[in-house]
């Protein structure tokens, strides 16, 4: 069927007889399409569309920046201060981008009449990039631009500018130029530059120190670089003569500022001998030094004062204090054989170790760069072998074995001796104490105990052996023991708030602290754990309650690490922990620390010093 005229242009026949019919042909369609019908009248459901044009944005901008090019509908000028540069632009673009421009025009202080404004102290280059930033979300970024168009993004409040200057410099950072960044980067109030050209200038510190920009520095920045405990240094010494060369490049200047630098060097955490050697001689001219040397004297003749000693010199860096290590201990494949190893400067785990095979309910000791590991059980039998990891090589070796097999014994260095306390030789609960001389290489019955006892907590306090609690056969023990070397006897010390087994025990300040622990009866070893800590005086012969443990659960491992006591993994009755949390004497708290890599219960910790390491 053909039509007289297509849709919307009527034909000239009908339009001169007024619309109507023509004799013999089909009715023409109505002009009024309202009565037209477009959708089935059967249709249920709704087919509204949400059109979206994609590139719609960039190809609005894109041609934004062609009436840019073309200089049509620009309806301001920049000045650029410094060269007098004319920037053109349209304000809606700028204001949209910037929050700086959308202040500038759209704020109370604005007029809509100035066609002109002159932005003193920018460049004139980079105030044409960052225009067309503004049109295009692109800009080269140079070594010979940077520095401008990061302080210029800045003021401009364009922040993704400001990250990307930011990334791109952080690129560049070397031991060379890593103080200038940070110092530039504080000045424009970029955090994250700040951050990062900070924390590298602390992983190269040594390096970092032979750079003409760490001679450069004022007395200001000096402290600031000086007051981080995060400084990459082997020992105190290096961050003393780092100091001494920055007052010896321009000594009749900064020899007036050594008191306040000194104060930023942590003096206790160096030898005496070092202290009078190498320190007096060098600052005993000023009287402030002096009464830091003093003061770190004292350190070292009276360690039951630390903790009324404790500042800011008495907490050592990170870096100094070496590494902590975890061995074995239950898991959940039934015993774990892996060495972790704990970076305090990166709050990180690794393992660092295998051991030689499976071993459980043992004690460690280090001695002269060695790791002892003493008997335990393999899973089948109670051992009384000794072995040893030497930490420079990695490789394990047999040492002379104890007189009795012994699992859940207690192990401590005291007076250049091992000794082996307690534990169970599979029979029976054990009394017996064993001493092994590393001259001689063998092991010798010391004086017994008064009290038969395994998985005891077991540590040297003030030239003295103490075990504390654990479990005779029948039940657990409050009881407290303390050998003497010197007279070869036991005495009772005063006993536990609660019986205790499987605690964990560690000193630090000339005092002992013992951690968790359980009083579950022999045939419920699932009930009754403990989250309190409870803290010995030897000089009162008093105990005392501190901050308790995040969770409740027994058979931590446990040593002073540094400045403060670290309580690792656990039992909870349910689950093998992966928990790591740090005691801090001073301010009696808790805080967590990045967990174990693998969940252990019994597992046995100890500090290794940078000079073991």
């Amino acid at each position: 069927m053909s039509l007289s005229g297509s849709i919307g242009s009527p034909s000239k026949e009908s339009e001169a007889s007024g619309n109507s019919s023509v004799a013999g042909s089909e009715p023409s369609l109505p002009r009024d399409f309202s009565t037209l019908s477009l959708f089935s009248s059967g249709s249920a459901t709704s087919q509204d569309e949400q059109f979206s044009c994609v590139g719609h944005a960039e190809h609005s901008l894109s041609c934004m920046k062609k009436y840019l090019q073309a200089g049509k509908l620009c309806d301001i000028v920049l000045i650029a201060g410094k060269n007098g540069r004319r920037v053109s632009a349209h304000r809606l673009v700028l204001s949209a981008a910037s929050e700086y421009f959308s202040t500038l025009f759209t704020g109370s202080l604005s007029n809509d009449k100035d066609r002109e404004i002159t932005l003193g102290d920018i460049d004139g280059d980079v105030l044409q990039a960052l225009v067309n930033y503004c049109y295009t979300g692109t800009i080269e970024i140079r070594e010979d631009n940077v520095e401008t168009l990061l302080a210029t993004a800045c003021l401009m409040l364009l922040h993704e500018v400001v990250e990307a200057c930011s990334r791109f410099l952080g690129h560049q950072l070397d031991p060379s130029n890593c103080l200038g960044i940070a110092i530039f980067a504080e000045h424009q109030s970029c955090i994250s530059l700040l951050n990062e050209a900070n924390a590298y200038t602390n992983q190269h510190f040594m390096q970092v120190i032979s750079n003409q920009e760490f001679f450069q520095l004022n007395v200001n920045q000096m402290c600031t670089l000086l007051s981080s405990d995060d400084l990459n240094v082997f020992c105190e010494e290096q961050v003393f003569h780092a100091l001494m060369s920055w007052i010896q490049f321009h000594p009749a200047v900064r020899k007036k500022h050594i008191g306040t630098l000194m104060a930023l060097v942590k003096l206790p955490f160096l030898s005496p001998a070092f202290l009078a050697d190498q320190v007096e001689p060098a600052i005993s001219s000023d009287l402030s030094c002096l009464k830091l040397i003093m003061e770190a004297m004292k350190w070292h003749l009276l360690p039951e004062r630390r903790l009324q000693m404790a500042c800011s010199r008495t907490r050592p860096r990170k870096g100094t204090i070496g590494r902590l290590m975890i061995v074995g201990g239950m898991d959940s494949n039934k015993g774990a054989t892996t060495i972790e190893s704990y970076d305090p400067r990166s709050d990180t785990w690794t393992v660092a170790q295998q051991m030689s095979g499976r071993r459980l309910q043992f004690g460690i000791a280090l001695m002269s760069n060695k790791l002892l590991v003493v008997g335990g059980r393999d899973g089948l039998k109670t051992l009384n072998t000794m072995e040893c990891l030497d930490l420079e090589s990695g490789i394990w070796s047999q040492l002379s074995p104890m007189n009795t097999h012994r699992h859940g014994l207690g192990v401590a260095v005291l007076g250049g001796s091992l000794y082996a306390v307690g534990g169970h030789d599979g029979w029976s609960y054990l009394n017996t104490v064993e001493r092994w001389d590393p001259e001689r290489r063998s092991w010798q019955y010391v004086a017994p105990m008064q009290i038969q006892r395994c998985s005891a907590g077991v540590a040297v306090l003030k030239d003295r052996l103490y075990v504390v609690g654990g479990r005779d056969g029948a039940s657990c023990l409050r009881t407290v023991e303390c050998y003497d070397p010197y007279t070869n006897k036991w005495a009772l010390a005063a006993p536990l708030a609660r019986r205790k087994g499987c605690v964990g025990v560690a000193t630090a300040n000339g005092y002992l602290y013992v951690m968790g622990g359980q009083d579950a009866p022999a045939n419920n070893p699932t009930t009754s754990r403990f989250d309190c800590v409870e803290r010995y005086d030897p000089s009162t012969d008093t105990w005392t309650t501190v901050s308790n443990l995040s969770s409740k659960r027994d058979a931590i491992a446990c040593t002073q690490f540094g400045d403060k006591l670290y309580s690792v993994g656990g039992y909870d009755g349910n689950t093998y922990l992966k928990n790591v949390e740090a005691y801090d004497p001073i301010t009696n708290d808790w805080i967590a620390l990045t967990p174990l890599n693998t969940g252990r219960a019994g597992a046995c910790a100890i500090a290794v010093s940078n000079q073991s390491s």
